[in-house]
């Protein structure tokens, strides 16, 4: 699938969707976008570009109108095969495209994505020895159905791991199993009630305002300050549930301090409310003494706690978990375990031996250590060749950092000039809810996923594009 990349014009007369319609059209037109590409959905280029789905919606509307792209039910849109004079016609204008847009059809040398982890330590043998075993061993027990709440002996491990490296005091029938955080979100919705309106961080994480929204749940955005989520602002709401990420504020990574987090307890007690605590990049800190979870310190049982192994094993096993306070779990064991497990039971099983033979510690702290190195390349390299021209915000855990740039380039520019160079870099605006954008021009590194020579070339780059 291509990637489209442009800067649009606020002073032009023109409509943004016009812009992008005219774009990708000169693109096509030139033999940039090939027939039969499928260009990326909607809402992907809608986050790339930080323009709203119904901009995107509008510009392949009249692309779809000219005949240039046609739509395939349930794969997408693709690219037609243009008529050959409509093509000469435009090889004048093709050889002189306009330097403000471009398309990039190859793969950026440099990717600073968020979501990305480092794979090179994992421990390949180790997982297919334990794959088989769980194969041969079970003789074919696990080709049927299992427990809706995900497989006993994993959630064992699962209880004991979170007491001992969170705080988190739960029991194994606590614990639900789910394929990724967005699922259990909308599990988690039926159970405590698509009726509530839930507050969210604003800036926080879009997938999670996104799945909340497509459920129908009303939301309602609130402010953060340093530290975390804006207790004052939240009172003034009729929110009576709370998504928050208090290990990492995601994005702007502050971690929420004792202090903030009992008073976010205490408005959980005062009126029967819930408080879903997203323990994101919660094994990964780089400053300071661990803070025990929001659950841990809740004696009232208004916690739900979720956490996932995306990214402390790898993304792809689709493996994450809620832990149910006895109200809703009661709700849960009543109403809904009509509803399947969604994790192979394979993939629990092997996650079980590899966290019941100490395999899973062993990786947990190669990993601690390698995103630390990681980390100081970052920042260093950032403190060395950037300097003062730039702030690191949220630099204390996670996997990744934001940079405020000190120059006069808005976001569109700012990811622009870093992808001529060859270096990925993402918006900041798109995790802002109702329009919200940040005043200042920041940017979303994530280092997870590159090397420590990367991460050192991606930041010259980066002063070089950036003119800094």
């Amino acid at each position: 699938m291509i990637e489209i990349t442009l800067i649009l014009d606020n002073k032009n007369s023109k409509p943004m969707y016009i812009q992008l319609a005219n774009h990708i059209k000169q693109e096509i037109l030139c033999g940039r976008i090939k027939p039969n590409e499928k260009l990326p959905s909607k809402r992907n280029l809608a986050n790339h570009l930080g323009l709203s789905i119904n901009t995107i919606q509008s510009a392949y509307e009249q692309l779809s109108a000219e005949g240039y792209v046609e739509s395939k039910p349930r794969k997408g849109l693709f690219v037609t095969t243009v008529n050959h004079d409509l093509k000469i016609n435009q090889n004048q204008s093709c050889e002189k495209v306009d330097s403000k847009t471009k398309l990039i059809q190859e793969k950026p040398m440099i990717d600073f994505n968020s979501g990305k982890v480092d794979l090179q330590l994992f421990p390949y043998s180790i997982w297919r020895k334990l794959t088989l075993q769980s194969l041969y061993e079970d003789e074919g027990k696990l080709f049927y159905m299992g427990n809706p709440q995900g497989e006993v002996n994993l959630r064992e491990q699962i209880s004991a791991h979170l007491y001992a490296s969170r705080g988190v005091r739960c029991s194994p029938e606590q614990i639900v199993i789910g394929a990724g955080i967005q699922v259990l979100l909308g599990l988690l919705c039926l159970i405590i009630g698509k009726e509530h309106t839930y507050a969210l961080e604003n800036p926080g994480f879009h997938r999670t305002r996104i799945t909340l929204q497509d459920l129908g749940v009303q939301t309602v955005p609130i402010s953060l300050d340093e530290d975390g989520i804006n207790i004052t602002h939240l009172k003034k709401t009729d929110a009576n549930v709370v998504y928050v990420t208090p290990s990492h504020q995601f994005p702007n990574g502050m971690i929420m301090p004792i202090s903030r987090r009992m008073e976010l307890l205490k408005w959980a007690e005062e009126k029967n409310r819930y408080i879903i605590e997203d323990d994101y990049d919660g094994e990964y800190r780089y400053k300071g003494k661990p803070i025990p979870s929001l659950q841990g310190l809740d004696k009232n049982e208004k916690v739900v706690y979720l956490g996932t192994f995306s990214k402390s094993l790898i993304p792809s096993i689709r493996i994450s978990y809620i832990v149910l306070p006895s109200s809703l779990l009661n709700r849960y064991e009543e109403h809904f375990t009509i509803y399947k497990q969604t994790v192979s039971r394979l993939h629990q099983d092997t996650l079980f031996r590899f966290i019941n033979d100490g395999h899973w510690d062993s990786h947990l702290n190669k990993m601690r250590t390698l995103y630390r190195k990681k980390h100081e390349t970052l920042t260093s390299a950032i403190k060395n060749l950037l300097g003062e021209k730039v702030k690191v915000i949220g630099q204390k855990s996670g996997l990744h950092i934001v940079l405020e740039v000190k120059n006069n380039m808005n976001e569109n520019e700012l990811i622009s000039k870093a992808a001529s160079k060859g270096v990925k870099v993402y918006p900041l605006s798109i995790y802002y809810q109702d329009g919200l954008q940040s005043k200042v021009h920041r940017i979303l590194l994530g280092f997870g996923g590159l090397t420590e020579t990367e991460i050192h070339i991606g930041i010259r780059l980066l002063k070089v594009a950036w003119e800094l």
